[in-house]
């Protein structure tokens, strides 16, 4: 029994490999008949992208990727950031696809020095088996490209910058609210440009590939939280006034009042007082004569033109929804407010009887800072604290009750020589004017409800008129 198993396995194993061997030359025949339509051809079923060149003569991959190029030339390239766009042509950046090598590599599938390598590309396309998918983008010249993006980067990159908080003899002497860096990503602008010429096909040619140059922010390792102890935040808010056509000796009291200021902190539930703050204002303190407004009337005097640092403080105070403990309106319409404001949002001091005082009801220190800026001739005055929430509700002026100037005044001195008229008081109309302002705490509870009124009284022009020898 054990003897005809063995003989029976034997003969099947004999069988086996005749079917083996019958089957191998069968398939290297079927390959070979085959492999002998396609000498000067690319294999079946060989793709370039989602292109199928089998069957095809290298010939007929030079001129379908020729066909592209042409296309791929007139293509227009723009890299965009904000408002800078650099445009460029396919044809400038040398964009195209390597035909030859295209061909080349297609036409080589098949038929590799490496025997065994050779041999399973054969079958599997020769046969049907499988396919080979080769994928291709086009060149392009990437100097022009990375030399816009580098100017881009010089231009708008931006370093982050820290907090600055230093406290000396009770006020802020360096005071910077920390700044986001800027850095754009060109590495991604690249990547996107390169991802677009992925799979560009003869019926897939874009005519404008755009590249949108993205920026992200850094972070600076110091916020203004982190840098004092006095819960100061951010800007909670800020008030500005135009001093446009004040004469020199104006311009350098109201610059010299503002230094006073800078820098301030006022603490939780104190108030400020201009008259205070500002000191004494003097020729001794270094102020210059003036117009003020004097006894009715307007005179040169010491530090003539600091009304123009309370009527800012006063607008930085309302903007901000802080209480206004006093405030005095000028007594006639002072060109200078109305520069960028209806009548009524001024405020005049004149120590020691009329000052203009505010008071810090936030949960933090208020700190001022100063911004004179001489080449527009505008003063800002910025607080900076804690933000509780609160909405200020303020209504534009209402002028009315116009009345004309009086009829100019004309005064006989023997300070002039006879027949020599010199202007020293300017004619203003006369009017009234009021605004409303509301303040609502975070909870919708009404905190302040006022209406500023403000009654200006028609003023005179006056000439002197020499009498003098």
């Amino acid at each position: 029994m054990s003897i005809k198993i063995i003989q029976f396995a034997t003969k099947s194993l004999f069988f086996a490999g005749v079917f083996t061997t019958a089957y191998v030359v069968l398939l290297g025949t079927v390959l070979l008949h085959r492999d002998s339509t396609y000498k000067t051809r690319i294999y079946p079923h060989v793709y370039a992208n989602t292109a199928n060149f089998g069957g095809k003569e290298q010939a007929d991959v030079l001129a379908y990727y020729q066909k592209i190029n042409e296309g791929l030339s007139r293509v227009v390239i723009t890299i965009e950031y904000k408002d800078v766009i650099a445009t460029y042509s396919g044809q400038t950046l040398g964009l195209r696809y390597d035909a030859s090598t295209i061909a080349t590599q297609l036409y080589d599938i098949g038929r590799s020095q490496n025997w065994p390598t050779r041999m399973v590309q054969k079958a599997t396309t020769l046969l049907g088996l499988g396919s080979y998918r080769l994928s291709y983008k086009p060149g392009y010249q990437f100097e022009p490209i990375n030399e816009q993006l580098e100017l881009l980067s010089t231009a708008y990159n931006k370093e982050p910058k820290d907090a600055l908080f230093d406290l000396k003899d009770g006020r802020v002497s360096a005071f910077r609210v920390e700044e986001d860096g800027v850095e754009l990503n060109t590495k991604q602008a690249i990547q996107t440009f390169e991802d677009s010429l992925l799979h560009v096909t003869e019926s897939n040619i874009p005519q404008h590939i755009q590249i949108v140059v993205e920026a992200k922010a850094i972070k600076p390792k110091i916020t203004l939280g982190e840098a004092n102890n006095f819960g100061i935040l951010e800007k909670i808010g800020e008030g500005a006034s135009n001093y446009k056509g004040s004469s020199a000796e104006r311009i350098h009291n109201l610059s010299l009042a503002a230094t006073k200021f800078h820098g301030v902190l006022i603490p939780p539930g104190d108030v400020l007082s201009y008259n205070k703050t500002v000191g004494d204002i003097s020729v001794a303190t270094g102020y210059k004569t003036a117009y003020v407004i004097k006894n009715g009337r307007t005179v040169l005097g010491d530090g003539g033109g600091v009304c123009q640092d309370s009527t800012t403080l006063f607008r930085a105070a309302l903007n901000t929804g802080l209480p206004i403990v006093e405030r005095k309106g000028h007594a006639y319409r002072v060109k200078y407010y109305e520069n960028d404001r209806k009548p009524g949002f001024d405020a005049t001091v004149y120590a020691p009887s009329v000052d203009f005082k505010f008071k810090n009801d936030t949960p933090a220190h208020i700190l001022i800072q100063v911004d004179n800026n001489r080449a527009t001739q505008t003063l800002t005055f910025s607080f900076y604290g804690k933000h509780d929430g609160r909405r200020v509700e303020l209504s534009d002026a209402k002028v009315y009750g116009h009345t004309p100037a009086p009829a100019p005044l004309y005064e006989e001195t023997p300070t002039l020589p006879r027949g020599v008229t010199k202007q020293v008081d300017w004619a203003a109309p006369g009017a009234k004017s009021e605004f409303t302002y509301k303040v609502y705490a975070a909870s919708g509870e009404l905190l302040q409800d006022k209406v500023f009124y403000t009654a200006y009284r028609p003023w005179q022009a006056v000439f002197l008129v020499g009498t003098g020898e």
